[in-house]
C-alpha cells in the first residue's frame, strides 16, 4: 500500500518523507499561491482555478483569498457554498461540504492528526480522518473542525468554536470544546 493510499484510508502514513505526497502538496501549494495572487474582481479566473483545483464543486460556489489547501482533490463544495476570507482546509482525507454551507473569516478544517505516542510523531507519522458538513450550515468566525468531524443539517456552529466531536443536526453548538446549545 503506498502512503497515499495509506493516507486515504486513515492508516498511519509517512508524511514528512515521501516524494509523492511532498510534490503533490507543492503542487497544490503553486495553485493556491496563484489563486489568492489573483485580482479580487477577477472572479472568472478565480472560479476556473478552484474548479480544478477541487475535487467537486457546485455550479454557484465563492472563496474569499486568501485560501489555503494541502491537497485539493479531497474537497467537494455543494450549491451555493460561500467561505469568507482565510480559509485553511489540511484536507488528507476526504472534506465534504453540503450545499448552502456559510463559513465565516478564519475557519479551519483539520483532518489531518498525529499520532500520541512521540516516537511515531518523530518519524513523522501521521492520520487523516475525513470531515462532512451537511446542508445549510453556518460556521461562524474562527472555528476550528478537528479530524472525524460531521456537522449535520441546518446547523449553526458559533464563532471560536472548536469542534472535536459530531454535531447532530438542526442545533445552535458552540464553545471549547463545540456542545449543543439548543434545538433551532
Amino acid at each position: 500500500m503506498t502512503e497515499l493510499e495509506k493516507m486515504m484510508s486513515g492508516d498511519l502514513y509517512q508524511a514528512t518523507d515521501n516524494t509523492e505526497l511532498l510534490n503533490m502538496l507543492m503542487e497544490t501549494r503553486d495553485m493556491c499561491y496563484d489563486f489568492n495572487r489573483l485580482h479580487p474582481r477577477n472572479v472568472e479566473a478565480q472560479q476556473a482555478l478552484l474548479r480544478r483545483l477541487l475535487g467537486k464543486t457546485g455550479e454557484r460556489f465563492k472563496i474569499i483569498q486568501p485560501f489555503f489547501c494541502d491537497y485539493g482533490f479531497n474537497i467537494r463544495v455543494g450549491e451555493d457554498f460561500f467561505a469568507n476570507t482565510n480559509l485553511v482546509i489540511l484536507d488528507e482525507a476526504l472534506v465534504t461540504f453540503g450545499d448552502n454551507v456559510f463559513i465565516a473569516p478564519n475557519c479551519a478544517f483539520y483532518t489531518a492528526g498525529h499520532p500520541l505516542d512521540a516516537l511515531q510523531r518523530k518519524q513523522g507519522l501521521e492520520y487523516s480522518l475525513p470531515i462532512t458538513v451537511g446542508n445549510n450550515v453556518w460556521i461562524g468566525g474562527n472555528v476550528c473542525v478537528m479530524p472525524g468531524v460531521t456537522i449535520g443539517d441546518n446547523t449553526v456552529i458559533g464563532g471560536g468554536s472548536v469542534v472535536v466531536h459530531d454535531i447532530p443536526a438542526g442545533v445552535l453548538a458552540a464553545g471549547n470544546p463545540c456542545r449543543v446549545i439548543r434545538t433551532l
